[in-house]
């Protein structure tokens, strides 16, 4: 049986990312990749690093034709998702959602910080968090999954062991990230053009981060605690990558091996999170779906220390989004996201 899959919003960072992870996946058909501004073009006219691997024209079809598909992954911007899972309702095919529209489960909370109304609530209960070292088993039945955002990603991935033995002092968790400006979108604005983000290094929205409710909300869920974290991401003039440190104060008189352990347990099956001895960096899981994560406890301070690595585009959007959809159809998790990390 052949598994029709669509990409609607193709032509964006996130959108050509999941065309190339797509094109090398064996078990489904790119039957539909779509774009208004260039329908009618070859994607690979407008990303020329797919020339020769998929030069499929990039379409503007019907909701009627995007709900004949197996599987839709949406790659649009926030408030453009809602509209077009209404459109194709929770009836039809499955759908991934790589925007923040399905994240939250409250509607005043969405609207608090997106800054917009929710249009289709309904569906925020039914959204499953596509977070798989959470939620798989909730993430296998899913009608729709509302892709994790990169930030919360490395994040939750690294303070998840943690917080599952109960180690941290959760009034004391201060979060620092870093990003390279593709995590910004295709876009460009005055903070992303080359002139102003080459050699710098900047702070923005500072305590006011859509991506801090998020963060709150699958780690209070998941832990049982309620959690209130001081985020502060950060731009730094690399394309892609993110490396997150967390800092929070330790409950318990615990040691760098015990903490190693807790952590080696937490994630022993997992495909794509890798334990490290020594502090992760975003050039060892660029262009690959894994995340490295490292624990470290001091001592003089009784602090933990907690660090993350993801490549924003791969385990921060498309890659996850594809390792969901094969929990979702139950294909082997890694298909078509085993990529080696690039080096150097």
């Amino acid at each position: 049986m052949t598994i029709e899959v669509g990409i609607i919003g193709a032509t964006g960072y996130t959108g050509s990312e999941l065309t190339r992870i797509l094109t090398q996946h064996n078990q489904i058909d790119l039957s539909m990749i779509t774009s208004r501004s260039f329908a009618g073009k070859k994607i690979s006219d407008v990303h020329p690093y797919l020339e020769g691997i998929c030069d499929q024209k990039l379409s503007n079809p019907s909701i009627d034709d995007i709900k004949k598909l197996d599987v839709v992954f949406l790659a649009l911007p926030h408030g453009v998702s809602m509209k077009f899972v209404k459109k194709i309702g929770l009836n039809g095919p499955r759908i991934i959602d790589l925007s923040g529209d399905f994240r939250l489960k409250n509607k005043n909370t969405y609207e608090q910080w997106y800054e917009m109304n929710h249009e289709f609530p309904a569906a925020l209960d039914s959204a499953v968090y596509g977070l798989p070292e959470l939620f798989r088993k909730d993430i296998a039945d899913a009608q729709l999954v509302a892709n994790p955002g990169c930030y919360p990603t490395s994040t939750i991935l690294a303070l998840a062991p943690a917080l599952n033995q109960d180690f941290l002092d959760v009034s004391s968790i201060s979060v620092d990230s870093k990003s390279g400006v593709t995590g910004a979108g295709a876009k460009p604005s005055e903070t992303t053009h080359f002139p102003r983000a080459n050699e710098d290094f900047r702070a923005y929205k500072v305590g006011k981060h859509r991506h801090t409710p998020e963060i709150e909300e699958i780690l209070t869920e998941n832990s049982g605690k309620e959690i209130n974290v001081l985020f502060t991401p950060h731009l730094v003039p690399l394309n892609r990558g993110i490396l997150t440190t967390v800092y929070a104060k330790s409950k318990n008189k615990i040691n760098k091996e015990e903490l190693l352990d807790a952590y080696n347990s937490f994630y022993e099956t997992e495909p794509f999170v890798r334990v490290r001895k020594n502090p992760p960096n975003v050039q060892s899981v660029r262009g690959s779906n894994y995340c490295d994560v490292f624990p470290v406890k001091i001592d003089r301070t009784n602090q933990i220390v907690l660090l993350s690595a993801i490549d924003n585009l791969v385990k921060g959007a498309a890659g996850q989004a594809v390792q969901n959809m094969n929990i979702m159809l139950d294909f082997n998790e890694k298909q078509g996201i085993s990529h080696i990390p690039l080096s150097p």
